[in-house]
């Protein structure tokens, strides 16, 4: 995924008053409750609406927003995404989804094997 097409993906997950990223249109998006949204990311509920965590919050949710971004560019739509993230099994992991490696906080491995597969590599 090209800078730009990352930007552009991510950019209608903004606050659109500040710089960093919505939880509520995050959990929006994903069709979860913030509560839910909170537990996948590991914050406190809390932490998603205080103004003064927006830093915290930004990087916990870069991660998701990532994720669901190059699942979209891949899928060609973005509910086509968000069904992949949160039900399709990831080969290798036991049954777990995306939506399930997240929350174990290994995002770092769903965005290598949707880079891998997007390079060609069949897992």
């Amino acid at each position: 995924m090209s800078a730009l097409s990352f930007d552009m993906g991510a950019a209608r997950f903004g606050d659109g008053e500040t710089p960093f990223l919505s939880a509520r249109r995050v959990a929006d998006e994903m069709g979860v409750t913030l509560s839910e949204l909170a537990k996948l990311i590991g914050v406190a509920r809390n932490t998603l609406t205080a103004k003064s965590s927006a830093r915290k919050v930004d990087s916990a949710l870069s991660n998701v927003v990532r994720i669901l971004a190059m699942a979209e560019e891949m899928a060609g739509d973005e509910s086509r995404a968000v069904i992949w993230f949160k039900h399709q099994p990831i080969p290798g992991w036991a049954g777990k989804t995306a939506y399930d490696l997240v929350g174990e906080g290994k995002a770092d491995r769903v965005l290598a094997y949707l880079e891998a597969v997007r390079s060609g590599v069949y897992a």
